[in-house]
């Protein structure tokens, strides 16, 4: 199977086929509305709303697997991100993204890509320290946390993992470099 080959669940749980995505560069996303990485809708704000239309996406995936930290509705969540940071990137379906119950995209993901790179002692004790409290972090190419970020080009490869201490601005080379 390839990314477009899947379909996911909007916020309203209507069906969203990637295959609509196909020529576009997409950023995949799980995030929470009460993680300490939760300020980081903004620098992916800044890159939606600089990169959107040259074939720009981002597919927000709200995931309460990690220290219950979005235990809100998906439209709470969605209300909560477009007041806050005034997002115009909509959010899926909230999902598991390791486990038995794990987004089928995730699993997919996870495959392509399954190691994150951690640099810089600071990223590496977060990390550590996240990993330590995960209860669903199981096997190695799981997700870690909350704001872990898939890169897909437009071919829809996997081109990019990137952990959630990695701030959406710091990628934005890799993206430029697609688009």
């Amino acid at each position: 199977m390839s990314f477009y080959d899947y379909k996911v669940k909007t916020r309203k749980g209507e069906d969203y086929d990637l295959a609509q995505l196909q020529g576009k560069v997409v950023l995949v996303v799980n995030t929470a509305t009460g993680c300490g990485f939760t300020p980081q809708y903004k620098g992916l704000e800044a890159l939606y709303e600089k990169y959107h239309e040259q074939g720009f996406e981002i597919l927000d995936f709200p995931c309460n697997q990690f220290a219950n930290q979005a235990p809100e509705s998906d439209d709470q969540i969605h209300e909560f991100c477009t007041l806050k940071y005034k997002t115009q990137f909509d959010q899926m379906k909230k999902v598991d993204v390791n486990g038995e119950n794990e987004e089928p995209l995730f699993t997919f993901l996870k495959k392509e890509m399954p190691e994150e790179e951690v640099k810089g002692l600071k990223a590496k004790a977060a990390m550590k320290a996240v990993s330590k409290i995960s209860k669903s972090t199981k096997a190695p190419e799981d997700i870690k946390w909350n704001f872990t970020k898939f890169l897909v080009n437009r071919e829809g490869k996997v081109v990019g993992r990137y952990n959630p201490t990695v701030e959406p601005e710091k990628i934005e080379s890799d993206i430029a470099a697609l688009m």
